[in-house]
């Protein structure tokens, strides 16, 4: 990335910090929880974290449409013909944000030419952040230390298979067959991503419907962390589709194909 395009992806982790803020205050209260038109829940704390980063990347690049969750239920959706836009998640995860479990995550992410050239993930409960900067992938830890990532070399014992905790299906274990598994962790929101990201695993195939704002930012800082996100025929996954809706993928770190 070039200097420039680092300062903006301090300001973009910058922001999701801020936004998590605010979100870990609803947490700590009383909140209230409705159903949006397509069943998913949906809180004060996924509204007031969509108005903070909204708010802040208008002032930072006014010049970039940004495609927002809450903002695209409610049926405000940019232009995005251009080619570079911003994917929000304000809060991915919010069944997990609902149970009090802690694995909810702010995402944002730049699309460039329907693929994400940058992005950042933060998790407010454990005030650990991941982003894309300085030709690579990093982690801060909540003692403020950075870290260097990168994705490992499968295991000889076996892969770490990543599961999601909310939307695990029959489809994906018979999936998972199809490699050797030693170990299924359910995990919540884009922290898949990022777990494969920093070498705590190896897998993680979607099956299930998802939409582009859940994962691009996971998908920014997988790829800069040296694996890949691809359709499970190994077409790329494109961005800015009709609809915002992805086809089922596999996320994953430095490995073979199935079967092998």
């Amino acid at each position: 990335m070039t200097g420039t395009s680092d300062m903006l992806a301090d300001a973009i982790r910058d922001l999701a910090i801020a936004a998590g803020r605010e979100i870990m205050r609803i947490y700590d209260g009383d909140f209230a929880v409705e159903q949006k038109a397509d069943a998913s829940p949906v809180t004060d704390a996924d509204r007031a974290a969509e108005d903070i980063i909204l708010a802040g990347l208008g002032l930072m690049a006014p010049e970039i449409p940004a495609v927002a969750e809450e903002a695209v239920a409610a049926g405000r959706i940019p232009d995005i013909s251009g080619g570079r836009f911003w994917l929000v998640d304000p809060l991915d995860g919010t069944r997990e944000f609902v149970s009090r479990n802690g694995e909810f995550t702010v995402n944002i992410a730049l699309i460039e030419q329907g693929q994400p050239v940058l992005g950042v993930v933060y998790l407010p409960a454990q005030q650990q952040c991941f982003w894309t900067g300085a030709g690579g992938a990093w982690r801060r830890d909540g003692d403020g230390s950075d870290t260097a990532i990168g994705v490992r070399r499968p295991p000889d014992d076996g892969l770490v298979a990543l599961v999601s905790r909310s939307h695990n299906s029959p489809e994906t274990d018979r999936y998972l067959a199809d490699f050797a598994i030693a170990e299924r962790v359910d995990a919540g929101s884009s922290l898949k991503f990022c777990r494969i990201a920093e070498g705590a695993a190896d897998i993680y195939p979607r099956l299930g419907r998802t939409m582009e704002w859940d994962i691009a930012a996971g998908h920014a800082v997988l790829a800069a962390a040296g694996g890949s996100v691809c359709q499970l025929d190994g077409a790329p996954l494109d961005y800015g589709k009709h609809g915002f809706e992805n086809p089922p993928f596999l996320a994953r770190g430095a490995m073979p194909s199935a079967g092998n």
